[in-house]
């Protein structure tokens, strides 16, 4: 997975002309922070929630492009979920347990109490490789833990990010490998890769936020539908500025399902065919021991609407990379 990444990237890159210069080193906490010409571009946190996730991430003019809750407090932000923590990846249901919420999520409802039960956590066991140069990398190994830690599943996760004066780029690439033998990986509306959006870009703050799909669908109409990408823009801090997440042909289940909310969820969900209303079958699936589930992804934040921002022709020239 690491090195057909890291060559696809590099040649994005090197067909922005892009300059920058990455660093990327460890934190205090046993996350990492990734900076771009001396500036954080974003941070790997390890230590705070019961899954990794990415937080801040700053866009290509520095404006910050993920809700800071429940990270920080920030007068106006919409103050719900607190387990959508900036770019994350979580599922309710591998192995009987759930990675998506966390115990905050449910507060002290009776009716919530055979769920928290199930909470388990993506534990983030060593660092592969973090390297610096022109782009950044870091390629994380994860457990998947049950609620009394015992591993259930294991995650190969890679993160490259690029850079030049018109957008940022961060791949995402994951396998979910069945390291301890057949494991069920349900149907569920709650899971996937995910990226809470600032306040202000959701449609439902109603100062211009759009959503809008490869197939055309908008809003709330692309709720569950397919799509190669989705992208939310609108105002920031002053600035139209969007994110797209783009989903590659080799990617699981591909053309993905979408749980994207107007409320600033953005999520790419292969797993939820018959909870996001595509189909009346389940979708869950055995994965028996050895065997993987590859999720591929790139999220591009850029200046603009989805036509300001290439997207459609970033898709395609993405769509030919091998990942």
């Amino acid at each position: 997975m690491k090195l057909t990444a890291l060559l696809a990237s590099t040649l994005f890159a090197a067909s922005l002309g892009s300059a920058a210069e990455f660093t990327v080193e460890k934190t205090a906490t046993g996350g990492a922070i990734v900076k771009v010409d001396g500036q954080v571009f974003a941070e790997y946190v390890v230590d705070q929630a019961n899954k990794p996730y990415l937080w801040p991430i700053y866009g290509p003019t520095g404006k910050s492009m993920t809700r800071s809750y429940p990270m920080k407090n920030v007068e106006g932000e919409k103050q719900d979920h607190p387990h959508h923590r900036g770019l994350n990846f979580g599922h309710e249901s591998i192995g009987g347990y759930d990675t998506w919420a966390e115990a905050a999520t449910f507060g002290n409802s009776p009716k919530t109490n055979e769920r928290v039960k199930h909470l388990g956590a993506i534990k983030h066991r060593e660092f592969k490789e973090l390297k610096g140069g022109q782009n950044g990398v870091i390629y994380a190994l994860s457990d998947y833990v049950d609620a009394e830690g015992k591993v259930v599943i294991t995650e190969e996760r890679s993160l490259t990010f690029h850079a030049n004066g018109e957008a940022r780029m961060i791949d995402v690439d994951i396998d979910l490998v069945a390291s301890q033998g057949t494991v069920t990986v349900e149907d569920k509306k709650d899971a996937g890769l995910s990226i809470r959006v600032p306040h202000s870009l959701s449609v439902d703050a109603k100062q211009g936020g759009k959503i809008i799909n490869s197939e055309g669908h908008q809003d709330a109409d692309s709720w569950g539908k397919r799509a190669q990408w989705c992208d939310f823009h609108g105002p920031v801090e002053g600035e139209h500025l969007g994110i797209a997440m783009l989903n590659h042909p080799s990617s699981f289940r591909h053309p993905t399902p979408w749980h994207a909310r107007t409320y600033g969820l953005f999520t790419a969900n292969p797993f939820g065919l018959s909870q996001l209303k595509l189909q009346t079958e389940s979708g869950a699936l055995e994965l028996k021991e050895g065997e993987r589930i590859k999720l591929r992804h790139r999220f591009i934040f850029h200046k603009g609407d989805e036509k300001a921002g290439k997207i459609a022709e970033a898709y395609a020239a993405y769509a030919k990379e091998t990942r």
